[in-house]
């Protein structure tokens, strides 16, 4: 049977960095927020996974775009647009931050940038913020400018990340704080670098804001993982389930809140700040959520990532759904992330998982990150 392709069109954006991971043997791509992400390189999940925990990756990542506030509304905005306090953020910092409907429904997770008091980057998940934003700041008659700037996040990732950026930026990059940013020289511009990213190895977010230095920065990021085993790379599925890394329209859509996300430490609720959707929260809290994202690891053969949901019971009650599973070689078993109901997602519980080929798989429900103890 013909392998199936991708049909592009300018509806679907390619990043600055696409001759270059096409020019490394890119397998596969997805589509995030109208934009290209590379998904694979030829390469397992499993040798990738080996790869990511030991050495460094360069990953494209400009599919997360940003969404920029400026003005004098700016942080007015940016606080009504998340249950989480901005108020005493410090230019500098990064922000992971639910964003939420006026029923409490998620609408993504960004990480928010504060590049000034007036000026913020959300830098987003898959889902169309920008019109969100927009609609907001024109309903309620807001001094700000909301566009999508010309920026495309670079990711480097895994444990060898900081001794070679080191090459690229000099030693700065060593004083650069979890979740903090500084704005460090490249080809004449001053560029946030972020010590966050997409999995728990450590590593760190180049925010390019030129996009006709794409190739430049690749090809510096590039020639500086000399000697440190430097590969392409994507977000990897089992790092990110063995992690507890949630993914938006995945673990959750917007018919789910942040509390059962995992995301109370980021809600503020007690009427300190104003936000869309705070009375909805609240009335959520007050009554007790009924789910959770949970992790599960489950035995039989290894098995796909899904494409459907996967329901989990106990004897033969429907007690939640699996939204990502696939083969830990960490834990010689599958694992998986989704939503449990609440008498069933203590840790240690014993679920059966029906997975897409209908059989029935042995499982137990499991803290997030997933440890050698779960």
């Amino acid at each position: 049977m013909a392998a199936t392709k991708l049909q592009t069109s300018i509806r679907l954006r390619a990043t600055p960095y696409k001759s270059r991971v096409e020019r490394l043997g890119v397998s596969d791509f997805s589509i995030v927020n109208h934009t290209l992400l590379p998904k694979g390189f030829g390469d397992t999940q499993q040798n990738d996974y080996v790869h990511l925990k030991t050495h460094v990756q360069l990953w494209d990542v400009g599919c997360q775009r940003q969404v920029e506030l400026r003005g004098v509304d700016a942080a007015h905005l940016a606080q009504l647009m998340t249950p989480r306090d901005l108020t005493n953020g410090k230019v500098g910092q990064c922000f992971y931050a639910p964003m939420v409907d006026e029923f409490g429904g998620m609408l993504n997770d960004p990480v928010i940038l504060k590049l000034a008091e007036d000026h913020f980057w959300f830098s987003i998940a898959d889902s169309d913020v920008l019109l969100w934003a927009k609609a907001l700041a024109y309903a309620l008659k807001l001094d700000v400018a909301v566009v999508e700037p010309d920026v495309w996040p670079l990711a480097v990732q895994g444990p060898k990340s900081e001794d070679l950026l080191v090459r690229v930026f000099g030693e700065e990059i060593r004083e650069i704080g979890f979740f903090r940013f500084r704005r460090l020289p490249f080809k004449e511009r001053l560029l946030p670098v972020a010590r966050s990213g997409y999995s728990k190895q450590g590593g760190f977010e180049i925010y390019l804001d030129d996009s006709s230095l794409g190739e430049a920065l690749w090809d510096a990021c590039w020639d500086a993982g000399a000697g440190l085993s430097l590969r392409p790379g994507c977000p990897n599925l089992i790092e990110r389930i063995e992690g507890g890394l949630v993914s938006y329209g995945n673990e959750m859509t917007r018919e789910n809140n942040p509390l059962e996300c995992g995301m109370e430490k980021y809600c503020q609720l007690d009427g300190s700040i104003e936000f869309i959707g705070l009375s909805a929260l609240q009335k959520i809290q007050k009554q007790g959520v009924q789910q959770k994202i949970r992790g599960v690891i489950f035995d039989g053969g290894p098995c796909p990532p899904c494409s459907r949901p996967w329901p989990l019971k106990v004897n033969n009650d429907e007690v939640g759904k699996l939204s990502s599973t696939i083969w830990s070689p960490r834990f010689n078993a599958n694992v998986g992330l989704g939503m449990v109901s609440k008498m069933h997602w203590s840790c240690g519980t014993e679920v059966t998982v029906i997975s897409e080929d209908g059989l029935r798989r042995s499982g137990r429900v499991t803290s997030l990150p997933m440890s050698d103890n779960s």
